[in-house]
């Protein structure tokens, strides 16, 4: 059964992701293509050494969370809110000292849209705005 969604951001970081995704009108099933994604990839990987019983007995490789967290975009400003976010994610967390520098982002697709600049988010004053949630 096809399940169809648009990507609209991502960022995959060494121990989680981000995502912003568009689904069909009246179609919120976010769960079941998160268990078809997670799925599709943990069958290419061997199972972590130290897993719980628990993770064990559901036959859990130990690869992912059990849970996710959605939010309902608002608006146009909660969109840009939440992928600046998404984008700025390796930074915050110290991976790199430039978004452009995390190669696992749409923030390149974004670039090459003409929808941000290569350097978005480079100043300091850039970084304070998107801690404080407001786009540079």
């Amino acid at each position: 059964m096809a399940q169809p969604f648009r990507t609209v951001a991502i960022c995959v970081m060494p121990e989680h992701l981000h995502a912003i995704w568009e689904l069909p009108p009246d179609d919120a099933d976010f769960s079941m293509r998160w268990s078809r994604i997670k799925g599709g990839f943990s069958r290419h990987f061997a199972a972590a050494p130290a897993r719980s019983m628990s993770k064990r007995q559901k036959r859990e490789k130990g690869l992912w969370q059990r849970r996710f967290w959605e939010h309902q975009i608002r608006d146009e400003g909660d969109l840009a809110r939440h992928v600046d976010y998404i984008h700025y994610n390796p930074v915050k967390h110290g991976l790199v000292c430039r978004v452009a520098d995390w190669p696992y982002s749409s923030f390149h697709r974004y670039v090459e849209r003409g929808a941000l600049p290569v350097q978005w988010a480079t100043d300091v004053g850039d970084a304070l705005s998107l801690k404080a949630g407001e786009r540079p």
